[in-house]
């Protein structure tokens, strides 16, 4: 369509003949460009022909007929230059976690920052803070979320973009970081130990899609009751009644999160402790004391001018919670912070980015050349990081936290990831990764104010430019 525009703006003058000429280009341009072009015997036969003529293609068949690009072509030369050795890592960490057959990972990464703290203060080998809790409310809080998106687009056509991509994932397991600070904020922590995982919190599709299907229902319900009598009120009747089903669904399939507990524990030296008559707010005030609203999260989107603030529409879970804010920064600028972080502040550094690509089949490096595509298939990839997220290729998955960073002659060479996928994936649970696949494939990184220079902070002042709902940068780490 760009050319068509362009042509036509360059015939199209004040002279009425011209204009009828820019017209009849143009249509013969739509012509040219609709043509219909099926693949034919005879370009079956030369594509064959083509690939029969390489021996090197018949051996790379047999091969990778047996078994996936990332077991046969994984470059050893590669993986021997990273081991997972690093010279800047965390004093203190916790067991590997496993968040399984769920796309939870946003609140593990999150939570495996937070239980540091823990660990810390009173001298803990592991600790474990209770994930499925988060889960549970972020499920409730999405559900209303989503509807009052629904009754907010009421206005709109059913069949636009902005009502369809709502619709299309009401209810997903995946977040953002100031989602998980909203859920924190407002609903406090528990140790795993008083509200443990449920069969449905570790493998949620069945759960997820009797939620999606009721709020699907829920909103036709809303939209129908609008056409016929556009009354407000009774959307919110409908979203209220709503709810109380939802969360009837969520404290069957999870169970009801405590209210109030003891929590009782030894210490690395065998010390018995006790603390009793919590809530979830006040052991997170009390015990767990982390500055989560004094955080922000630093993407880098090659798209867009760097050093503004960017929201995404629609994007979030709280009704009346921090909004999503991201301060847009240089790849080389989220790097340096985050390097800082780690090795001058023995920090760990929630990020997130798009796990899947250039990882090998054991999931322990992330580095662009990994996987040797130009050995199996003579192929290459052109598309740098903006025209990635433009024609959507790429944007962010999942969530992981940074323990660790290998610095040689002052300059970042790899990183030490600890990811959420259990221990037998990684090595014992952790991935390495270069600092090239960095650069190309991290999107976000989060860091406490006080790591933050004031130049950059100050950003959070401007008004924040607003990305569309379906942009790459409001993707949801799972």
């Amino acid at each position: 369509m760009a050319i068509i525009k362009k042509k036509i703006s360059n015939n199209t003058q004040s002279n009425p003949t011209q204009v009828a000429d820019s017209d009849s280009i143009s249509t013969e341009l739509h012509k040219e460009l609709s043509q219909i072009s099926p693949i034919s015997s005879q370009d079956c036969d030369e594509f064959k022909t083509v690939f029969l003529s390489s021996n090197k293609n018949s051996l790379a068949s047999h091969a990778l007929i047996r078994d996936s690009y990332s077991a046969v072509l994984e470059n050893r030369d590669v993986r021997l230059s990273l081991p997972a050795v690093f010279n800047n890592t965390l004093k203190l960490e916790g067991k590997i976690t496993n968040q399984k057959s769920s796309g939870r990972c946003w609140i593990f990464a999150g939570l495996n920052v937070l239980r540091l703290k823990v660990m810390q203060k009173y001298n803990l080998d592991n600790f474990e803070l209770s994930q499925t809790y988060l889960f549970f409310y972020d499920k409730i809080e999405r559900a209303n979320y989503f509807l009052q998106n629904i009754i907010s687009t009421i206005n709109l056509d059913l069949d636009s973009r902005e009502v369809q991509h709502l619709l299309t994932s009401p209810v997903e397991d995946g977040g953002q970081w100031d989602m998980f600070v909203n859920l924190v904020n407002k609903y406090g922590v528990v140790p795993i130990s008083v509200y443990p995982d449920s069969f449905h919190s570790t493998s949620s599709g069945q759960m997820n899609a009797l939620l999606t299907t009721k709020l699907r229902t829920f909103a036709r319900d809303i939209r129908k009751s609008y056409e016929n009598d556009a009354n407000v009120s009774k959307l919110h009747d409908i979203r209220k009644s709503a709810l109380t089903e939802i969360y009837r669904i969520l404290a069957i399939s999870l169970g009801i999160p405590p209210s109030s507990f003891d929590w009782k524990f030894y210490d690395k030296d065998k010390k018995y402790l006790e603390f009793k008559d919590l809530t979830p707010k006040s052991f997170f005030n009390t015990h767990v004391d982390t500055p989560i609203l004094q955080t922000t999260s630093l993407i880098n989107d090659p798209r867009n001018p760097y050093y503004m603030l960017y929201t995404v529409k629609h994007l979030g879970n709280v009704i009346g919670g921090k909004p999503i804010r991201y301060i847009n920064v240089p790849a080389q600028k989220l790097k340096d912070l985050a390097s800082s972080t780690i090795s001058s502040k023995s920090k760990p550094v929630w990020f997130g980015c798009h796990v899947s690509k250039h990882i090998n089949k054991s999931a322990t490096i992330l580095d662009l050349d990994i996987i040797d595509y130009k050995s199996g298939f003579d192929i290459s990839f052109g598309l740098n990081k903006a025209e990635r997220l433009e024609y959507g290729d790429s944007l962010m998955t999942h969530a992981m936290v940074f323990t660790g960073v290998q610095i040689d002659n002052n300059k970042t060479s790899s990183w030490r990831v600890e990811n959420s996928w259990g221990e037998d994936s990684g090595t014992k649970g952790f991935i390495t990764m270069s600092d090239d696949w960095f650069s190309e494939y991290v999107y976000q990184v989060v860091l406490e104010h006080s790591d933050i220079p004031q130049e950059i902070l100050d950003v959070l002042n401007n008004d924040p430019i607003e990305l569309p709902p379906w942009d790459p940068m409001g993707a949801l780490a799972k």
